[in-house]
């Protein structure tokens, strides 16, 4: 695989940042954008610009077309048993409120159980935690060991004849860990409790096939998926589409309206209500054609290398701190050094024109439990080399000499 190919395909890879070369290390925040995705959102606009699904002109057609043919490389992609399985959303956030807000109406009461995790992201708790305001709902936090492995034996106790659903990510966005979401899944479907999967950090990294995780939603960030922003995917189960109530009323999700009823559109329009983000969905078509040309076993190979030789290198500096060892990691390494704050870091390797992200990353419960208020990350795409990685380490070694640190 050449890497420098890969990277001559991200214009903003060449750009200079305070003089220096960029070194992008924060894909989990957002992932660059190849040049076939940016060219799909210029041509849209400029050639072939319509909404969608309304009218019947030849520039509205073709709009269309090209939108559904992204359902379905979406479905090809992650490996769906059928393209109405497949809603776009504005985000991976929405999708997952999707999911708690018409599940909820249809199944949670007072005292019923949500099972999440202490690795969630905020917007895998947030929506859960709704319906606890609003219908009395108890979650409960599948607790980690100080790897940030899920305790799968505490967790399989947390489950009672109250538990209604499972949500749960993939893939820390702080530790790197790869969830064990099969067994998570052939657990739940012991009891027939319904699952939820938090996709935005695995998607771009590990090879997904819904159908083999057996679990009932799916939720993806395309612009973690070197797509563009405003776009996200709900894998659903039909099954669940069909029975679940429509989230958002308005054009587009309607089969009839009359004054004393209203009928819904058929799946996959169920859920898409108003105006879509067509330039991106269509665009996104091309993230996928980018990863596909790749191949997501090369794309895996060459990250794991890559968090290998980082993690081998990062150890060997002093005063750095590695958060988390977990069984199976990605490329995405948070780390400390002693006596430096994290946002300091982050600051200092921007000097050095190394993008990196500082905080909490909208994982506190995580944070907390790892007694730990904020810590830097890298997170490694599949532009990334070990050259970057050296910069990266450079960049360390000179927060070290600023706070004089041994």
């Amino acid at each position: 695989m050449d890497i420098n190919n890969i990277k001559s395909q991200f214009p903003i890879l060449s750009k200079k940042v305070n003089g220096k070369k960029l070194v992008y290390l924060d894909s989990s925040n957002s992932a660059q954008k190849p040049i076939s995705v940016l060219k799909a959102l210029d041509n849209f606009y400029k050639n072939e610009f319509s909404n969608i699904g309304r009218s019947i002109h030849a520039l509205a057609v073709n709009a269309t077309n090209k939108f559904e043919e992204t359902r379905v490389n979406v479905k090809t992609f992650i490996n769906a048993n059928s393209k109405d399985e497949i809603i776009f959303t504005k985000n991976a956030t929405e999708a997952i409120n999707l999911v708690a807000n018409t599940f909820g109406k249809q199944n949670i009461k007072k005292g019923d159980e949500i099972i999440i995790t202490e690795l969630e992201h905020h917007s895998n708790y947030v929506p859960w935690h709704y319906l606890r305001e609003t219908y009395g709902a108890i979650i409960k936090f599948a607790p980690v060991n100080d790897d940030g492995d899920i305790i799968i034996s505490k967790f399989k106790d947390l489950i009672t004849a109250k538990t209604k659903i499972i949500a749960v990510t993939h893939l820390s966005n702080v530790t790197g860990t790869i969830v064990p979401i099969k067994e998570i899944v052939e657990i739940a479907k012991k009891k027939n409790i319904p699952v939820l999967v938090d996709g935005c950090q695995s998607a771009p990294h590990i090879k997904i096939d819904v159908k083999d995780l057996d679990c009932d939603f799916y939720a993806i960030s395309c612009h973690k998926v070197y797509g563009p922003t405003g776009v996200g995917i709900l894998y659903a189960k039909k099954k669940w589409l069909e029975k679940l109530p429509p989230y958002i009323g308005g054009g587009g999700m309607i089969s009839e309206v009359k004054k004393d009823k209203i009928t819904y559109a058929p799946l996959p329009e169920k859920y898409e209500a108003g105006t879509m983000p067509t330039a991106e969905v269509i665009a996104f078509n091309e993230s996928i054609k980018f990863m596909e040309s790749v191949g997501m076993e090369n794309i895996m190979k060459h990250e794991q290398e890559l968090t290998n030789y980082a993690l081998e290198k990062m150890r060997r500096i002093n005063s750095v701190n590695i958060v988390g060892n977990p069984k199976n990691k990605a490329g995405v390494i948070s780390f400390t050094i002693k006596g430096v704050h994290p946002h300091d870091i982050s600051t200092i390797v921007d000097e050095e024109g190394v993008a990196i992200r500082a905080g909490h990353h909208c994982c506190q419960i995580l944070h907390e439990r790892l007694k730990l208020s904020a810590t830097a990350r890298a997170s490694i795409g599949i532009y990334n080399n070990k050259e970057d990685i050296d910069i990266l380490c450079d960049a360390i070694e000179k927060c070290r000499k600023v706070f004089e640190l041994k």
